[in-house]
Protein backbone atom coordinates (compact mmCIF):
# COMPACT_ATOMS: atom_id res chain seq x y z
CA UNK A 1 0.00 0.00 0.00
CA UNK A 2 1.46 3.20 -0.89
CA UNK A 3 -0.08 6.81 0.61
CA UNK A 4 0.63 10.05 -0.57
CA UNK A 5 1.06 13.31 1.77
CA UNK A 6 -1.81 14.88 0.23
CA UNK A 7 -3.93 11.63 0.52
CA UNK A 8 -3.43 11.62 4.60
CA UNK A 9 -6.35 12.38 6.92
CA UNK A 10 -5.36 15.68 9.07
CA UNK A 11 -7.36 16.89 11.48
CA UNK A 12 -6.61 19.28 14.16
CA UNK A 13 -7.20 19.70 17.52
CA UNK A 14 -7.14 22.23 20.37
CA UNK A 15 -5.80 21.29 23.78
CA UNK A 16 -5.01 18.01 23.16
CA UNK A 17 -5.17 15.83 26.49
CA UNK A 18 -5.28 19.57 27.93
CA UNK A 19 -2.48 20.79 26.44
CA UNK A 20 -2.02 24.31 24.93
CA UNK A 21 -2.75 25.36 21.47
CA UNK A 22 -3.59 23.41 18.62
CA UNK A 23 -2.04 20.20 17.07
CA UNK A 24 -2.04 18.98 13.38
CA UNK A 25 -2.26 15.17 13.71
CA UNK A 26 -1.50 13.62 10.06
CA UNK A 27 -2.84 9.72 10.11
CA UNK A 28 0.02 7.92 7.89
CA UNK A 29 -1.53 4.81 8.18
CA UNK A 30 -5.12 4.59 9.42
CA UNK A 31 -5.48 1.84 12.32
CA UNK A 32 -8.25 -0.57 10.80
CA UNK A 33 -5.36 -0.77 7.88
CA UNK A 34 -2.53 -1.41 10.63
CA UNK A 35 -4.27 -5.04 11.28
CA UNK A 36 -4.76 -4.69 14.77
CA UNK A 37 -0.57 -4.56 16.74
CA UNK A 38 -1.34 -0.29 16.77
CA UNK A 39 -3.69 2.38 17.62
CA UNK A 40 -1.84 5.37 15.60
CA UNK A 41 0.80 5.74 13.03
CA UNK A 42 0.79 9.96 12.61
CA UNK A 43 2.82 12.83 11.87
CA UNK A 44 2.38 15.75 14.79
CA UNK A 45 3.30 19.01 14.11
CA UNK A 46 3.13 21.51 17.38
CA UNK A 47 3.81 25.18 16.95
CA UNK A 48 5.88 27.27 19.31
CA UNK A 49 4.37 26.63 22.14
CA UNK A 50 1.88 24.30 21.58
CA UNK A 51 1.84 21.41 23.71
CA UNK A 52 0.09 17.66 24.09
CA UNK A 53 -0.89 17.80 27.85
CA UNK A 54 -0.36 14.86 30.46
CA UNK A 55 -1.89 11.43 29.75
CA UNK A 56 -1.61 7.93 30.24
CA UNK A 57 -0.88 4.48 28.25
CA UNK A 58 -3.31 1.79 29.20
CA UNK A 59 -2.31 -1.71 27.71
CA UNK A 60 -0.15 0.13 25.25
CA UNK A 61 3.04 2.20 24.42
CA UNK A 62 3.24 5.08 22.47
CA UNK A 63 6.86 6.20 20.66
CA UNK A 64 7.91 10.15 19.75
CA UNK A 65 10.61 10.37 17.19
CA UNK A 66 11.57 14.07 16.74
CA UNK A 67 11.86 14.20 12.87
CA UNK A 68 12.23 18.62 13.21
CA UNK A 69 12.69 21.32 16.07
CA UNK A 70 13.01 21.57 19.91
CA UNK A 71 10.77 19.18 22.27
CA UNK A 72 10.65 19.17 26.16
CA UNK A 73 8.94 15.84 26.84
CA UNK A 74 7.80 15.18 30.37
CA UNK A 75 8.52 10.87 30.53
CA UNK A 76 6.37 9.90 33.85
CA UNK A 77 7.60 12.83 35.84
CA UNK A 78 11.04 12.85 34.57
CA UNK A 79 11.88 16.29 31.66
CA UNK A 80 14.12 15.72 28.99
CA UNK A 81 14.84 18.09 25.80
CA UNK A 82 14.81 16.14 22.50
CA UNK A 83 16.27 17.15 19.16
CA UNK A 84 15.86 15.80 15.56
CA UNK A 85 16.64 12.03 15.74
CA UNK A 86 15.78 12.06 19.50
CA UNK A 87 13.28 9.33 20.71
CA UNK A 88 11.32 8.56 23.36
CA UNK A 89 8.65 5.34 24.76
CA UNK A 90 6.00 5.75 27.09
CA UNK A 91 5.09 1.86 28.22
CA UNK A 92 2.20 1.16 29.90
CA UNK A 93 0.76 2.38 33.21
CA UNK A 94 3.31 5.59 32.24
CA UNK A 95 2.12 9.14 31.19
CA UNK A 96 3.93 11.71 29.42
CA UNK A 97 3.40 14.96 27.62
CA UNK A 98 5.27 17.00 24.91
CA UNK A 99 5.84 20.70 24.40
CA UNK A 100 7.43 22.59 21.25
CA UNK A 101 10.37 24.76 23.16
CA UNK A 102 12.07 25.73 20.07
CA UNK A 103 11.61 28.41 17.84
CA UNK A 104 10.11 26.61 14.92
CA UNK A 105 7.24 24.09 14.13
CA UNK A 106 8.24 20.77 15.97
CA UNK A 107 7.57 17.73 14.08
CA UNK A 108 7.36 14.02 15.43
CA UNK A 109 5.98 11.23 14.52
CA UNK A 110 3.94 9.43 16.74
CA UNK A 111 3.30 5.92 16.96
CA UNK A 112 0.73 3.69 19.50
CA UNK A 113 1.54 -0.18 19.98
CA UNK A 114 -1.29 -2.05 21.39
CA UNK A 115 -0.58 -4.90 23.92
CA UNK A 116 -2.56 -7.91 22.26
Amino acid sequence: MIRRSNEMFKEIKEQMRGGKGSVEVAHVMKQDELGGKARLVAKVSLNPGCSIGWHEHVNEEEIYYILKGKALVDDNGEKKELNPGDASLTTGGKCHSIENIGDEVLEFMAIVLLYV
